[in-house]
C-alpha cells in the first residue's frame, strides 16, 4: 500500500455487539415514524421491518436507518446502558384477606399471577416491574375488597373481569403499537372493584388522590354556580311577573 493513500477506517468494535429486543423495537418505532412521514413506502417499510427482526448485531441494524434524517434517537446506540440488578422473583400469587398486600419496585412478573382480595386491598405497581413475557395475565378474585393497579405509559390493559355489584375502571390505551406489552385481567369482582391508572415514575398515588379531590371540588363549584344561575333566573322571572301585575 502506498504510504500516501488513506487507510480504511477500522471497523467499529461496537458494531459486533449483539442487538437486544429493545434495540430492535427502537429501530422499528423509527421506521413507523418514517412511514407516517412519507419518507419510505409501505413496501420499503415491510422490507426493512423484516431485516430488523432478523438482525443479530448492531451492524445488521445500522443500514436500516442510514438514509433517514436525524431524530431524537436516529441510530442504534452502540453504548450499552449500565446493567440493572435482576428483578426480584415473587410468588405467583398475591393474597389480601382482611389485610393489605402490595407489589412495587423492580419485581419479576410471572406469565400468570393470581390476586385474591377478601375484605382487603392489593396495590400492584408495574412501573418498574419486568414482565417475563410480552403478555402476562392477572387472575383476580375480589370480594368486598379492592385492587389498585398502576402501569407506565405504553402498556396496554385488557379486561374480561366479571363485575357483580362491583366495578372495573381502566384508563384508555395510549399506544397503537402491536408490540406493546399487554396485561390481561381475568376473574371476578363481587362487591369490590378493580381500578387501574397510568403514570410515569415519580407520580405517587397521593398525587392521584389530590387530583381527584381537585376535580371533585371543581365539580361541586360548577354545580353551585349552576344553582345560583337558576336562582337568579327564577328571581328575575318573579320580578317580571310582579311588575306585570302592578301595571294592570
Amino acid at each position: 500500500m502506498n504510504a500516501n493513500e488513506p487507510s480504511e477506517p477500522a471497523p467499529d468494535p461496537g458494531s459486533a455487539l449483539r442487538a437486544s429486543d429493545a434495540d430492535r423495537d427502537r429501530v422499528s418505532d423509527r421506521l413507523r415514524e418514517a412511514l407516517a412521514e412519507g419518507r419510505i413506502t409501505p413496501e420499503e417499510h415491510a422490507e426493512r421491518i423484516d431485516v430488523v427482526y432478523r438482525a443479530k448485531t448492531y451492524a445488521d441494524l445500522e443500514p436500516v436507518l442510514s438514509d433517514l434524517p436525524a431524530a431524537p434517537e436516529p441510530r442504534v446506540r452502540l453504548e450499552k446502558e449500565p446493567s440493572l440488578p435482576p428483578p426480584e422473583p415473587q410468588p405467583p400469587s398475591v393474597v389480601a384477606v382482611f389485610a393489605g398486600a402490595e407489589r412495587r419496585g423492580r419485581w419479576l412478573v410471572e406469565p400468570e399471577t393470581t390476586v385474591t382480595c377478601v375484605f382487603g386491598g392489593a396495590e400492584l405497581d408495574f412501573r418498574q416491574a419486568v414482565l417475563s413475557q410480552r403478555e402476562v395475565t392477572l387472575t383476580i378474585t375480589c370480594v368486598f375488597g379492592g385492587v389498585d393497579i398502576t402501569v407506565p405509559p405504553g402498556v396496554r390493559l385488557v379486561s374480561s373481569i366479571s363485575a357483580v355489584f362491583g366495578g372495573v375502571d381502566l384508563p384508555e390505551d395510549d399506544t397503537d403499537s402491536p408490540d406493546a406489552p399487554v396485561i390481561r385481567l381475568n376473574g371476578t369482582a363481587l362487591f369490590g372493584g378493580v381500578t387501574a391508572s397510568r403514570s410515569e415514575m415519580g407520580t405517587t398515588r397521593a398525587d392521584h388522590r389530590r387530583e381527584r379531590h381537585s376535580l371533585h371540588q371543581q365539580h361541586l363549584q360548577m354545580r353551585e354556580d349552576h344553582r345560583e344561575q337558576i336562582r337568579q333566573l327564577r328571581d328575575q322571572r318573579r320580578e317580571h311577573l310582579r311588575r306585570q301585575r302592578e301595571s294592570r
